[in-house]
């Protein structure tokens, strides 16, 4: 009987030991951007470290509510990609974790800035500049002259024909209401964005399905950041990016570590690698045109350049802030939302 409960405590302990050694080669990503270049990050991951990666796709606004909601029993070990606002918000709020990264010196001021006034809970891994891509074929069959600025937009004739994300889910079409909140004065802007309803066909829920559907023809314009308009260019559609002349905002796609992360060593391998320069110049090879965060990365021909578009002072702090957020998502809620067509 002895050897029998010896056995079986043993081969429970050696079942136990198997599934702490697996555990510690095990990493659980969320990612929010593409799904291409998510897939693409993983794999390189796992091939240089021979980390399982168990990821996850979500937008930046799912994944902060995502993260929010299992705040007392994390699943999550990191956070990579999506706009910046929704990192700032999970910093601010203790969701995330403060780490300094050896990495931090061969960045760009963008992303340094974006660590420092999160107190090193978020980092900038890459940057671009909110506008629009539409597709040159439709406006041309219905004798529409392309859009250059937000007031363009208004255009009757566009009725039905401009797709953006929901604020709410989308860290693009946050930035784009923080934006033009910025640009306008929130009053205005929201007396803009209701006249902008009247042309949406639909307000999805990522951030770059609207120049996606503008590529297949479904719409003509998709209110996007520049650089996922111009994945749509490269791979052969008729699609044309726009940085809008009253000027536009930009996002900083961050990474953060999260409070509690299962396994923490390799969130923080995760962490470095990604900041690597070497590993930001293959951005491209997943038709990701963002502006890399490291200084020495390559940056593509194809990626729109800060210098070459206006740009607003835009206030990562203010708009990341949860009470700023949260009262400027209730408007929309209220105000565009809910007479949504």
């Amino acid at each position: 009987m002895r050897s029998t409960v010896l056995v079986a405590t043993l081969a429970a302990g050696a079942s136990m030991f198997a599934y702490s050694a697996q555990a510690e080669g095990n990493l659980n990503l969320i990612c929010s951007a593409d799904v291409v270049l998510c897939e693409q990050m993983k794999n390189m991951f796992e091939k240089e470290t021979n980390i399982q990666v168990n990821m996850v796709r979500l937008s930046s606004g799912e994944t902060y509510a995502k993260v929010r909601a299992e705040a007392r029993n994390p699943k999550t070990d990191i956070w990579w990609a999506g706009t910046g606002d929704p990192h700032m918000q999970a910093a601010s709020e203790g969701l995330t974790l403060e780490y300094k990264s050896p990495m931090l010196a061969e960045l760009n001021d963008w992303a340094i800035k974006q660590a420092e006034s999160s107190g090193f809970r978020t980092v900038g891994v890459y940057a671009g500049a909110l506008g629009w891509g539409y597709n040159t074929e439709l406006l041309a069959k219905k004798n529409l002259q392309p859009p250059k600025c937000w007031a363009d937009l208004l255009d009757p004739g566009l009725k039905g024909e401009i797709q953006m994300a929901n604020p709410n889910s989308s860290g693009t079409a946050y930035t784009a209401l923080a934006t033009l909140v910025q640009i306008m004065g929130e009053d205005k802007a929201f007396e803009y964005l209701k006249k902008l309803n009247a042309n949406i066909s639909q307000y999805t829920k990522s951030g770059s399905a609207p120049v996606k559907s503008a590529a297949r023809g479904e719409n003509a314009i998709g209110i996007v950041f520049m650089h996922d308009a111009v994945s749509m260019t490269a791979e052969g559609f008729p699609i044309v990016s726009v940085g809008p002349c009253e000027g536009t905002g930009y996002e900083i796609g961050s990474m953060s570590i999260i409070k509690g992360a299962r396994n923490l060593e390799n969130a923080k391998k995760w962490y470095d690698w990604a900041l690597k320069a070497d590993v930001q110049s293959t951005m491209k090879d997943a038709k990701s045109f963002q502006l890399p965060s490291n200084k020495n990365a390559e940056v593509p021909k194809e990626s729109p350049r800060f210098e070459d578009i206006k740009l607003i002072d835009y206030d990562f702090k203010t708009y990341g802030d949860p009470e700023k957020r949260k009262q400027i998502l209730e408007r929309w809620d209220r105000e565009i939302g809910a007479s949504a067509n």
